[in-house]
């Protein structure tokens, strides 16, 4: 028995990618639960328009966070706002009272709004008993904002499924361009069929995009399948354009797709792909504002959701779906993508280059061995058997 285990601790020493996977694995989850997994909405974006636009910014107080004041702009102004993404709450000044616009596709900010309003109500309701000193500045402040009228945009009952499904899709292009599609290509690597590849007149380009093709149409097709379920069976609206989606998806499968063979091309089995698999998959679904919003991750991890993928699909497909977002402010995440896909198809084509060389050089030896004319002498014949059959028998 103790040679058993002396020979798996040194087989397990010598697969120095797995082991450093059962270390590295614990300490992500470790930091992306302890530091992304929560919930709590600390800051939520406002724009505020009209002319009392002013008054409105020294009212309202955390979490509140009032990013642009327009006294010169009205509802409308406030609208775009919203459906671009530049606040979560937009209040709307000119009237008797002042309207309140909610994105109700931001589904944590927008019940932290509800929460703060309500207890700013609760503050001008309790404006006399604060004017014995007990109240603090900040019930004072809260009595001052008039009774508003409140509306939630893109999402009025805040169903879950409605920012949930639009997400999912994007999940299911990660899990088939990246964990199928790394164990299709590394399955081709421990047949021996990649290296016939290898010494076949194909360009490393070509094989490359000869092996995503076939996974893009699968993906494609998936893509669809979830969308219909999401709009036929939970009722999620689609009121953008169907192009600028397909565009989106089409930069993202791309992306997905390169990762998958850069995963591939430094795997020597598919135990290893699907570790990395999950490595490069995991951060995505935690870190990329599906499940937990992106206001509640500290600043020392969120960098690296600006890093993934599915972070600027999830914007495209929400916007799209629940906003009728058009192409014009979606150009960010768009041009997000498109870096993302170069970079990834780039290092997966060059992995693919350095790996069909040695093949390819060894092919060239063996047809500069066999290929040479009858009668000649070549690297790969010896001398000895050049003679014609027949020639020594006469002597």
């Amino acid at each position: 028995m103790w040679a058993m285990i002396v020979k798996e601790f040194r087989q397990m020493r010598r697969d120095r990618r797995t082991l450093a996977m059962m270390i590295f694995m614990p300490i992500l989850l470790l930091v992306i639960l302890g530091y992304a997994a929560s919930f709590d909405v600390t800051s939520i974006p406002v724009a505020v328009a009209g002319p009392q636009a002013g008054s409105i910014e020294h009212v309202l107080r955390p979490p509140f966070n009032v990013v642009s004041s327009e006294p010169g702009q009205g509802g409308i102004w406030a609208r775009d706002q919203l459906r671009d993404g530049h606040a979560a709450v937009a209040v709307a000044t000119g009237g008797a009272r002042p309207a309140v616009l909610i994105d109700g596709t931001q589904l944590f900010e927008a019940r932290a709004a509800l929460a703060a309003l309500a207890v700013l109500g609760q503050g001008k309701s309790a404006a006399g008993a604060a004017a014995s000193g007990a109240a603090g500045p900040g019930a004072a402040g809260g009595a001052a904002l008039p009774t508003p009228r409140i509306t939630i945009l893109y999402n009025p009952k805040l169903t879950t499924s409605d920012i949930m499904i639009p997400g999912l899709a994007g999940v299911v292009l990660v899990f088939i361009g990246t964990i199928i599609t790394s164990l299709g290509v590394v399955r081709e690597r421990q047949s021996g069929t990649l290296e016939q590849l290898a010494v076949m007149p194909l360009r490393p380009r070509d094989v490359f995009l000869g092996k995503i093709v076939p996974y893009f149409v699968v993906a494609a097709i998936d893509l669809a399948i979830v969308l219909a379920v999401g709009i036929v069976v939970f009722g999620v609206p689609f009121r953008g354009s169907a192009a600028v989606f397909g565009l989106g998806a089409l930069l993202f499968v791309f992306v997905t797709l390169g990762t998958g063979v850069l995963i591939s091309s430094v795997s020597q089995n598919q135990g290893q792909a699907i570790q990395l698999a999950v490595m490069v998959m995991l951060p995505q679904v935690l870190l990329s504002g599906l499940i937990f919003p992106l206001t509640s991750i500290v600043s020392g991890v969120r960098w690296i959701s600006y890093l993934l993928p599915l972070t600027y699909f999830n914007e495209i497909s929400r916007g799209v779906m629940l906003k009728a977002e058009p192409i014009g402010p979606l150009w960010q995440p768009f041009l997000f993508l498109a870096l993302l896909g170069a970079v990834v198809v780039t290092l997966a084509t060059l992995r693919f280059r350095a790996y069909l060389a040695p093949a390819r050089a060894r092919g060239r030896r063996r047809s500069a061995g066999t290929g040479t004319a009858p009668g000649a002498p070549g690297p790969g014949r010896p001398r000895e058997a050049l003679s014609l059959p027949g020639a020594g028998e006469g002597a």
